[in-house]
């Protein structure tokens, strides 16, 4: 039921795609061609690429080019807890945007595999009206989240669209 009047928000939580690429691939994510896909023609409002800054000269080029491929990026700095510990995730922060721009969309676009989102997926299309699109690799995404959502995109069925290989030695 795509549509090019229908308006789009598209939430990505890089870290989560990310670290399923790397660990089920050893490859990188072409995040302009999920753009793309995820827009399917359609009107785009609002991409946003939520990322993790952990202070690396490679990381700051990497998000350089998410500005440049039409994504605004926002940054969330990684935290060290004493022992070691490190936590970093943009649950709370891209289930808040969703919400708060839900009202100026047909459809919310999330690009995650991560089960936390279901409560988000369900409250915006039962309580905004809100179509709730998927996109993500099917190995480690939430059945539950592909269960709620109206549409899921399964990367791992187009690899050579979706991924870029590491260099050697990574």
């Amino acid at each position: 039921m795509r549509h090019p009047y229908q308006r789009v928000g598209v939430f990505i939580d890089v870290s989560n795609m990310y670290h399923s690429a790397k660990n089920l691939y050893r490859a990188n994510v072409n995040f302009a061609k999920i753009l793309e896909t995820a827009l399917a023609g359609r009107q785009l409002i609002r991409a946003i690429a939520y990322v993790i800054r952990s202070k690396s000269q490679e990381e700051q080029t990497f998000f350089e080019a998410l500005g440049r491929q039409g994504f605004e990026v926002k940054m969330k700095d990684l935290q060290i807890f004493p022992g070691g510990m490190k936590k970093a995730d943009w649950d709370v922060g891209i289930a808040i945007d969703a919400i708060k721009l839900a009202d100026k969309l047909d459809v919310v676009v999330l690009v995650s595999g991560d089960g936390d989102y279901l409560p988000l997926l369900t409250y915006l299309n039962e309580n905004k009206g809100c179509l709730v699109e998927v996109i993500a690799f099917g190995e480690t995404t939430s059945g539950k989240l592909i269960g709620a959502a109206d549409d899921f995109i399964d990367l791992s069925k187009n690899k050579r669209k979706f991924l870029l290989r590491l260099p050697a030695g990574r």
